[in-house]
């Protein structure tokens, strides 16, 4: 029987993993290698080795209410979009509250986790850490969650192009990069077009003399913004829409997404247009781009070819010469160095994941690997979901399938995915963020019953079906259930709205309608009377009011 569970890592999905441990019953314990939880959101003015990094500035892409843990809002008076040191202070308001930093151990790494030699029947895990003084430690335990993240190991492809020894520039990966100070007054090409890519080369273009952002494919660039200055996220990532895509050709939704993009601003004027459609990849979310393109500040280029000495050379031939930096925002690799080698059966050795959760191959599912996905939508909710599944799992509350049928799921669906991904790998990441939602929590039991929601609370039915997927759906019923989904549900925009209220907006005197005056409605209800109690009498004085408007106009062209 499953009780003691390995959590790696105290990020964001480690808190979420270790609160549902203890909800389910479970002894969870934590492994931290840092001094401090929050992950890749805690902030450090220097990159470390092996860890996740970001720059100060960032700022979240998905609005709070779409983000945050299912059974705990964040504060009303946050922004929508807030600053990477106010998402760290949210993670220990929920650590405190659900009193969960006495699960987790810090200064502590995982260097291993190995199969016991009687895995086939107890499931078990041996795995050996080092604490901060560097002693080696030894545990058993029934389950394993991971929780390390794929943002730890940069792909920085310098080899790929021709040159990069001789160039008299400084060549880093994006996770060295922390602001935009050593840029100043200087030349850089940023290489990239993801959210890392659109942020950087948009702080780096404020101070430095000039800067180039090298796309292959280019992005569909979309604003945090939507009607009325409403979270994006929020209006677009609904039930009602998703349905809709399902239903519509591909063909006319994406023509009806450019349609709606491009009055903004002309893609394929400011050299921004992919070559594929709105649906086919995740958008860059980025507010300022077209504005620093169209100021000047920022200039499109294709992908890179080489380097020449102090200049780069693009794929179109054109060579841009003193470039003082380059910045790769060229994404990460999915490492899990201290996982069995065996884990790893893809042909490139990257991880195989049933449902982008469980390896396939072990005998006995009690190893699960959170977060290691891509999807149109915030990624709390959806590894708090995952975390829910594989606790379910774990227990022997929920089963999974055979082998043979988790491998012929795994590649179905990167098949379907090798449509808009030509990179195999990419492509076992992508998940629908609805439709994997709601598949996770069909199996934990927690998915909503609509026609019931319909019978019994429809005006929580609307708000659900037609307003935006927030994670209190999940709480509604089933195991799990929270006392204040559907309150936080009803509530939803009213906490999007308060951070807007700082001050108080004079409204105009409101002056009775002149339409709607009783005197003129008295005269419109006598006259329509009047015309069909006297149909004959009235026509000819109709009549002899047109004929007097003919003379007028005669009389007044003459």
């Amino acid at each position: 029987m499953v009780r003691r569970v390995a959590v790696v890592g105290a990020g964001s999905s480690g808190l979420a993993c270790i609160k549902i441990c203890v909800d389910e019953g479970l002894e969870p314990v934590c492994f931290e290698s840092s001094d401090d939880i929050g992950g890749l959101w805690k902030f450090k003015e220097s990159p470390e080795p092996g860890r996740s990094s970001i720059y100060r500035s960032l700022v979240v892409n998905t609005s709070k209410e779409m983000m945050c843990f299912s059974d705990f809002p964040m504060p009303a008076h946050y922004p929508n979009y807030m600053h990477n040191s106010l998402l760290l202070q949210y993670f220990r308001l929920y650590a405190d509250h659900f009193d969960l930093l006495r699960y987790i151990h810090f200064q502590t790494t995982v260097r291993s986790v190995a199969q016991r030699p009687d895995f086939s029947l107890s499931g078990q895990w041996d795995i050996v850490t080092i604490n901060g003084d560097g002693e080696e430690e030894r545990h058993v335990f029934d389950a394993v969650l991971v929780c390390s993240g794929h943002y730890t190991h940069p792909a920085l492809p310098l080899s790929d192009f021709p040159g990069n020894e001789t160039f008299s520039g400084k060549c880093f990966h994006s996770c060295e990069y922390k602001n935009a100070d050593a840029c100043r007054g200087k030349r850089v090409v940023v290489v990239g077009i993801g959210n890392s890519g659109g942020d950087i080369a948009v702080e780096i273009s404020r101070s430095a003399e000039m800067t180039f952002l090298s796309t292959r494919q280019g992005a569909w660039v979309m604003g945090r913004m939507s009607t009325n200055g409403l979270p994006m996220d929020m209006t677009a990532i609904t039930r009602f829409n998703n349905i809709l895509i399902r239903l519509l050709p591909n063909t006319l939704v994406n023509w009806a997404l450019e349609r709606a993009l491009n009055p903004q601003f002309d893609h394929k004027l400011y050299g921004l247009k992919p070559r594929h459609r709105p649906l086919d990849k995740k958008p860059l979310i980025n507010d300022d781009l077209p504005s620093r393109i169209l100021q000047g500040a920022l200039v499109m280029k294709p992908n890179l070819k080489g380097f020449k000495n102090s200049g780069v050379e693009f794929e179109d031939g054109t060579v841009e010469e003193n470039i003082d930096a380059v910045v790769f925002c060229t994404g990460y690799n999915g490492n899990f160095p201290f996982l069995p080698p065996a884990l790893s059966e893809g042909p490139h050795r990257e991880l195989t994941l049933y449902k982008t959760l469980f390896p396939p191959c072990l005998s006995q599912p009690t190893l699960a690997v959170m977060g290691l996905f891509q999807t149109k939508g915030p990624i709390m909710p959806i590894v708090e979901m995952q975390a829910r599944w594989a606790v379910k799992v774990f227990a022997g509350l929920s089963r999974l399938p055979c082998k043979e049928k988790m491998l012929e799921v795994i590649e179905s669906e990167r098949k379907r995915n090798m449509k808009s991904y030509d990179c195999p790998r990419k492509a076992a990441l992508q998940v629908d963020f609805i439709p994997y939602l709601d598949f996770m929590a069909e199996q934990v039991g927690v998915r909503p019953n609509f026609l019931r929601l319909l019978l019994r609370d429809p005006v929580l039915w609307v708000r659900v079906f037609f307003g935006p997927c927030t994670p209190y759906q999940y709480r509604l019923s089933g195991p799990g259930q929270w006392a204040g989904a559907r309150q936080a549900i009803l509530t939803q925009w009213e906490r999007v709205v308060q951070p807007f209220r700082t001050r108080v907006v004079p409204e105009p005197e409101s002056r009775p309608s002149v339409l709607f005056s009783p005197w003129l409605l008295t005269f419109g209800a006598a006259v329509t009377i009047a015309v069909l109690r006297s149909k004959n009498e009235i026509i000819p004085v109709l009549q002899g009011a047109a004929h007097f408007l003919d003379r007028c106009k005669i009389f007044l062209r003459e």
